[in-house]
């Protein structure tokens, strides 16, 4: 059966493509196709143990079975030891100067950058601060993932993202979403299509401390209403 294997980064630099269309036996499952791909690029077999993997764009186990037409993605660690990288998960203050220095290239026309602001309510009670929870390691992969989700679906160039975590009070900076690209209209699309899918499968998780005392974990169903 055909299935669509789609790779990032440093996987997309060993295959040489972004995505393959991939010959693999029936009752295969993610791990048995990713062993099969390491045969084939023996310098994929040295990243096993660090990765993440997605069948039809939501999260899976290595023995999770595929079908014909699936949709197949390996996901390399992000970071890699440098001092910035694109897609940051952090307990830091957020900035989006450097965010806007590592878009904006000589091709683009356009770069937005989108600022989801800690608000004094929620859904129509008063907030006094938010908290916020990621698992990391897996949340930092996402965001590269989404990213290259929206540059299959606009004509984007660069894309960085950086989600805080922690205690935050009002005003302040939660998340930072910035895209470069030659026309503003895939610009601001991409950027909205970006804020959406973190909302979907980001294991980020916010937990909203209002100001009587009580205090609750706010899921996607209250997202929807338009939290940023």
């Amino acid at each position: 059966m055909q299935i669509t294997v789609r790779f990032f980064a440093q996987h997309r630099d060993i295959v040489g493509a972004p995505e393959l269309r991939y010959e693999v036996a029936d009752g295969s499952s993610v791990g048995g196709v990713w062993a099969q791909l390491g045969r084939e690029y023996p310098r994929l077999a040295a990243m096993t143990g660090s990765l993440l993997y997605a069948v039809n764009q939501e999260y899976a186990d290595p023995a999770t079975v595929i079908h014909e037409g699936d949709e197949v993605a390996f996901i390399p660690p992000v970071s890699g030891g440098s001092d910035w990288a694109p897609f940051v998960v952090t307990a830091e203050p957020l900035d989006g100067g450097p965010l806007q220095q590592y878009i904006a290239t000589p091709d683009d026309g356009a770069v937005v950058l989108f600022t989801g602001m800690v608000r004094n309510n929620f859904g129509g009670r008063a907030t006094d601060h938010l908290v916020y929870e990621a698992y990391r390691e897996m949340a930092e992969p996402v965001l590269a993932q989404i990213a290259e989700e929206a540059r299959s679906r606009y004509e984007i160039g660069r894309v960085a993202v950086h989600h805080r975590i922690g205690q935050l009070q009002i005003g302040e900076t939660a998340v930072l979403v910035a895209v470069g690209a030659p026309h503003r209209h895939a610009a601001f699309e991409a950027a909205e299509y970006i804020m959406d899918r973190i909302k979907e499968i980001a294991p980020i998780w916010k937990r909203e401390h209002w100001a009587d005392g009580a205090a609750e974990w706010i899921g996607h169903e209250h997202e929807r209403l338009g939290e940023l």
